[in-house]
């Protein structure tokens, strides 16, 4: 959405900061690289050594025996303490209150460019959040390594119950294992790398099956392939139903098999009573299974 360089080689410094991406599998570095090839920069030709994910801030590279970093806002408060201008912060502060994502590249020494991306709430995410709370979700919280900023106008746009913002991968899964000492059944779902000590830590993880990455979809108890949260719903409508099913059932075989035993005690059990006793069981509970057929979403 906004790029802005601090120097003269604006392009030079966009191909830098997309070759550099182009060795990340963060759904923001496809966004930059898509932008470089659109401003028909040659990001491919540049050699990128020494690549290095900081894990939940950012990424490091070496380019032309130059060090540069990729990264939030704390990444780079860490690496220049109080140096960073005025000017500089002011403008990360105003792109973040437009719920914006700021993705930084600089030196050890100073900020360089700040590339502003924006998140494309989709169509059906508000409609979900809605239906998870119409069938007994008692809360639906985000957690996210944006800033409050962002994660506040996103949030509040999708309709979720709590935000939490500015976390790291282990904050994230933190979180999960502090609700669940609350006694309460966590669903997780995620879909990139910092998502599945999370997913693995929730009572069930559900990831993103076309946008996911490999490790989230490995960790999951759930994929949804499609890539369609309106799925979600249905899925938790039809889990209820097929319990609900699975206990009827299990409660009408016992029955059935308790009476035919309490029909040998005086001799009434004929071969034709333990025959319709066992196969109408088989079809009733098949039957009932059918049940599930109806559940639309």
């Amino acid at each position: 959405t906004d790029y802005i360089a601090f120097a003269e080689n604006k392009n030079e410094l966009f191909m830098i900061a997309a070759a550099i991406e182009n060795g990340s599998q963060h759904p923001l570095a496809s966004a930059v690289t898509k932008k470089a090839e659109e401003m028909g920069l040659s990001y491919k030709d540049i050699i990128v050594d020494e690549f290095q994910s900081i894990t939940g801030k950012g990424i490091k590279a070496s380019v032309n025996k130059e060090t540069y970093y990729v990264g939030s806002l704390h990444l780079f408060e860490d690496l220049l303490m109080d140096q960073i201008k005025t000017e500089q912060r002011n403008q990360i502060q105003s792109l973040q209150t437009q719920g914006k994502t700021m993705m930084i590249l600089g030196t050890e020494k100073e900020i360089l460019a700040i590339i502003a991306v924006a998140d494309e709430v989709r169509e059906s995410s508000k409609e979900v959040i809605k239906k998870l709370h119409q069938i007994g979700i008692q809360k639906t919280i985000m957690l996210t390594g944006d800033n409050e900023g962002t994660a506040a106008a996103i949030g509040h746009e999708v309709g979720v119950s709590d935000i939490k913002a500015d976390l790291l991968p282990e904050d994230k899964l933190n979180y999960i294992k502090n609700l669940r000492k609350s006694n309460l059944r966590v669903a997780m779902i995620g879909d990139g790398i910092n998502d599945a000590p999370a997913l693995a830590a929730a009572n069930l993880g559900v990831a993103m099956g076309g946008a996911g990455t490999d490790t989230a979809l490995e960790t999951a108890d759930i994929a949804l392939m499609s890539d369609d949260l309106s799925k979600l719903p249905y899925t938790i409508k039809l889990s209820r139903k097929a319990l609900t099913i699975i206990k009827q059932n299990i409660t009408f075989s016992l029955a059935i098999k308790a009476i035919a035993l309490l029909l040998v005690i005086p001799g009434w059990l004929t071969l034709w009573i333990a025959i319709f006793a066992d196969m109408g069981a088989t079809l009733i509970v098949t039957l009932n299974s059918l049940r599930l057929l109806r559940v639309k979403e």
